[in-house]
């Protein structure tokens, strides 16, 4: 088990790795509510295959690189990893917290915004009931020819993307993918 803080030398702030579950959340820091992930109990068997629909969508076949999974597409952080040589996944939901550590997937929570510099992530899929800053976040922080995969998206995401700088792909029912073109 990671136990420890992680010391910020541009807010001079330091944040809480517990269990190797990292809370970087800026202060004031209240109790962590509930995310969308659910227990680890809660995984089903259709697990692998939503796993391999995100890597498609995402257009990823190999590493290295990071993806940001954020809200319930968090779940499958592990498949991902298992899935795709040297690829590691940055998975935020507050539920996270229960899960047991897993190679290759480092598991936070944040706010406000993604804690990556722009344009610097492989991919990143979203849960659309995050929000329309956290769609904006997520165009902020996708590289070049990267994508934005957005599941369970508002009726706007498109429009949201489109202003942030991205190009939709692909849209089905409440599936968007986008890139940065």
């Amino acid at each position: 088990m990671r136990d420890g803080l992680l010391g910020c030398p541009n807010c001079r702030d330091s944040f809480s790795v517990v269990d190797g579950f990292t809370d970087l959340r800026s202060p004031p820091r209240g109790e962590l509510g509930p995310g969308l992930v659910g227990s680890p109990a809660a995984q089903h068997s259709g697990a692998d295959e939503q796993a391999s629909r995100m890597i498609a969508l995402l257009g990823i076949h190999r590493g290295p690189g990071t993806v940001a999974l954020v809200g319930s597409p968090a779940r499958h952080a592990a498949s991902l990893v298992s899935a795709v040589e040297d690829l590691q996944v940055a998975a935020l939901d507050p539920d996270l917290r229960s899960w047991p550590e897993s190679g290759g997937v480092s598991r936070l929570v944040t706010a406000p915004g993604l804690p990556f510099f722009s344009r610097t992530l492989r991919g990143l899929v979203v849960d659309g009931r995050l929000g329309n800053a956290t769609l904006v976040e997520a165009a902020r922080v996708v590289a070049r020819l990267s994508r934005v995969l957005v599941v369970r998206a508002p009726e706007n995401a498109h429009e949201i993307l489109e202003k942030a700088g991205l190009s939709i792909l692909a849209s089905e029912s409440e599936t968007v993918v986008a890139v940065r073109g």
